[in-house]
């Protein structure tokens, strides 16, 4: 797998985000942006997408703190990601801007299809490319495990071009049950098409490999082996029409 690093401007950051693909496959592929947990570009997210990606998509790990910026662990991933969750426009500009990185770049390379977009992200990241479809970015279906859900900017009827999937721990306290309702609400209001996995007793990050916080996220492989396969299946029957 081969990965590039990008430099690109993301809203007010100077981002240094990784392009990832199998510089093997010579076919043009769809593209699938990633964006990672509030730790940032960090190794085990880089493995993550080159996983994801394989032989069948383009990705793009977006950078949201800039220079690539991977934190130190949650005090300062804390102040960062609250940051972002604090000014919705700047997020919705910082992953909007890694998603023309990758179709610029993909393109520029003759790898990528471009009838075929799609978007997922974990924890923080899930609710950044929550953002992207309320933005109404025009890509097939965006992805949230264990994701923010809410937002100061809620979508209303007609913003959501995307299909939406989101994956969730029914006993995540991050993101508990009073902000699955209201993001339910806000999805039912817009119009979107959308829908819900919650996985019965799984804390936060359950589908990370490297979670291990007691009481708050507890990596599950079970659940997360099936997360990723239903990753491919949504984002698929999305390119085909099938939802």
């Amino acid at each position: 797998m081969k990965v590039e690093r990008i430099e690109y401007q993301a809203g007010s950051a100077a981002a240094i985000g990784a392009l990832i693909y199998d510089d093997t496959v010579t076919t043009k592929r769809p593209l699938l942006l990633i964006s990672p947990n509030w730790l940032g570009m960090s190794n085990e997210s880089i493995e993550r997408v080159k996983t994801m990606a394989g032989s069948k998509y383009v990705a793009f790990l977006a950078d949201m703190y800039g220079a690539g910026k991977i934190s130190k662990g949650p005090p300062e991933a804390a102040e960062l990601a609250n940051g972002l969750r604090a000014d919705a426009p700047e997020r919705r500009r910082r992953i909007t801007a890694a998603l023309e990185t990758l179709r610029r770049e993909s393109d520029k390379r003759g790898i990528g299809d471009l009838s075929k977009q799609a978007a997922a992200g974990f924890c923080f990241g899930g609710g950044n490319v929550l953002e992207l479809a309320r933005s109404g970015a025009d890509v097939k279906a965006v992805v949230c495990l264990h994701g923010d859900l809410i937002t100061s900017m809620p979508s209303k009827t007609g913003d959501i071009k995307a299909a939406i999937c989101v994956m969730h721990g029914a006993a995540d306290p991050v993101v508990p049950k009073k902000d699955r309702d209201v993001f339910e609400a806000e999805m039912e209001s817009s119009g979107a098409k959308w829908q819900m996995t919650t996985f019965g007793h799984l804390l936060h990050s359950f589908a990370e490999e490297e979670s291990n916080v007691p009481g708050i996220a507890r990596f599950d492989p079970g659940a997360a082996r099936q997360c990723y396969k239903m990753v491919d299946d949504f984002v698929t029957a999305a390119f085909d029409g099938k939802l």
